[in-house]
C-alpha cells in the first residue's frame, strides 16, 4: 500500500505514536528500505514490553492472532531524544516527544505548513483518557498538553476518534484537569482508590452519556490510582 501511494518516492519514512501493537506492529508490512524513526523513550518501552503486548493482543481474538503471527519488531533506523525533523519536499514533519501521557513514549507528529497534528492517544475527540500501565501521569499529561497547545494546531488527527480542529487540544486539557481535580478532592476525603474510581467513572458517564467509552475497563480506576500515587503528585494543603 505504501508503495502504491508513493510510487515515485525513493524514500519512505515511518514513525509510530507509541509502542502498542495496533499502532506499531504493522511495520513489517512496509517495503524494505523504509526508514523507521522513533523517540528513545518509546523505543525503550518497545524493547521492554513490545513482544509482551503482541502476545497479549494475539490472545484477544482469532483475527488478531492471524494478523500478529510472526511479527518481528526491528530496531529503528533513527532514534531521537526530543525532536526530529523530516523534509518531505515542501512539507516538513516534526516528530516530537514532550513527555509521558497515555504511555511514557507518546510521540506526536506536527506537519507544516498546514499545522496538522497527528496526536496519537495524547489528544482524542470525545474519548476518556487512559494512562496505560506504568505510563505517564496526570501531571505529566497536562504538561505535555501545555506544549502541544503552543503548537497552535489547526487540524488534529487522533488515533481512536474522529478528526477535529485545534480546539480538541484545549478540550483534552480541560477534561484531564477536571478529572485530576475531582480525584484529588476524593483523595483528601480519604476515599479509597477503588471507590474513587467508581465515583469518577459515574461522574464521567453522567457528564458524557453519548461518549462510546465512558466506562472502559479499569480506565477511570487506573486514572484515579495514578492521581493518588504520591511519587507522581503532591497535594498541598
Amino acid at each position: 500500500m505504501a508503495a502504491k501511494l508513493a510510487p515515485s518516492n525513493p524514500k519512505l519514512f515511518l514513525t509510530t505514536t507509541h509502542f502498542h501493537p495496533e499502532h506499531a506492529a504493522g511495520e513489517p508490512g512496509f517495503p524494505p528500505g523504509t526508514i523507521l524513526i522513533r523517540n528513545a523513550v518509546q523505543q525503550q518501552e518497545m524493547e521492554k514490553h513490545g513482544q509482551e503486548m503482541i502476545n497479549m493482543f494475539s490472545q484477544r481474538s482469532p483475527p488478531n492472532k492471524e494478523l500478529l503471527a510472526g511479527v518481528v519488531l526491528r530496531p529503528p533506523d533513527v532514534i531521537f531524544d526530543q525532536e526530529a525533523t523530516i523534509d518531505l519536499g515542501g512539507v516538513t514533519a516534526r516528530l516530537l516527544w514532550f513527555g509521558g501521557a497515555h504511555t511514557k513514549g507518546d510521540e506526536l507528529t506536527f506537519v507544516e505548513p498546514d499545522r496538522t497534528l497527528i496526536s496519537g492517544d495524547v489528544v482524542q475527540n470525545k474519548t476518556i483518557p487512559n494512562i496505560f500501565g506504568d505510563g505517564g501521569t496526570p501531571a505529566s499529561w497536562l504538561a505535555v498538553l501545555d506544549k502541544v497547545a503552543a503548537l497552535n494546531a489547526t487540524h488534529v488527527l487522533p488515533d481512536h476518534s474522529a478528526p477535529g480542529d485545534g480546539s480538541l487540544v484545549a478540550a483534552e486539557l480541560n477534561l484531564i484537569s477536571e478529572i485530576r481535580t475531582r480525584a484529588l478532592a476524593l483523595k483528601r476525603q480519604g476515599i479509597s482508590p477503588d471507590d474513587a474510581g467508581k465515583q469518577v467513572s459515574a461522574d464521567l458517564k453522567a457528564q458524557h452519556p453519548d461518549w462510546p467509552n465512558t466506562t472502559p475497563p479499569d480506565s477511570s480506576k487506573a486514572s484515579t490510582r495514578n492521581f493518588n500515587r504520591t511519587r507522581w503528585i503532591q497535594v498541598k494543603s
